[in-house]
């Protein structure tokens, strides 16, 4: 059976938005326009996208790298950091997906954030990754 998504980036070919089998990479390119988007930008719908609002990690080691490290699950009672915000507008827009949860660790030598997400692809129950990083510039 095949579940065909609109392929991201959108292309239009003989007048028709193409499609495509891959729902895993379909989901990863949707997860890069929501993070990659900032929210507020969009004219047809302004809650779509992300920012960085109240960026709190709450468990500090100092001994291992200065490493920060935040992980929130939809259970998460802490609405005001960067993963309850992201988590929150993966599972408004991200459909496809299940069991959503977002791990985030900062890097402070690499003023990076290391984000992974996981979940299941609802369709085939598969296990689904998907990871990325964004640069922070304090």
């Amino acid at each position: 059976m095949s579940m065909s998504q609109l392929a991201i980036p959108l292309t239009i070919k003989n007048g028709r938005l193409q499609r495509t089998d891959a729902i895993e990479q379909s989901i990863n390119a949707y997860l890069d326009l929501l993070v990659g988007t900032t929210r507020y930008l969009t004219a047809a719908d302004p809650q779509f996208g992300f920012i960085f609002n109240n960026l709190k990690f709450e468990n500090v080691n100092e001994h291992e790298g200065v490493v920060y490290n935040k992980k929130l699950s939809g259970s998460s009672k802490n609405m005001n950091t960067y993963a309850a915000e992201l988590l929150q507008t993966i599972n408004r827009y991200e459909k496809r997906l299940g069991d959503v949860k977002v791990n985030m660790t900062y890097i402070r030598e690499e003023k990076q954030i290391y984000t992974t997400v996981t979940g299941t692809v609802l369709a085939t129950q598969a296990p689904y990754e998907y990871t990325t990083t964004i640069k922070v510039w304090h």
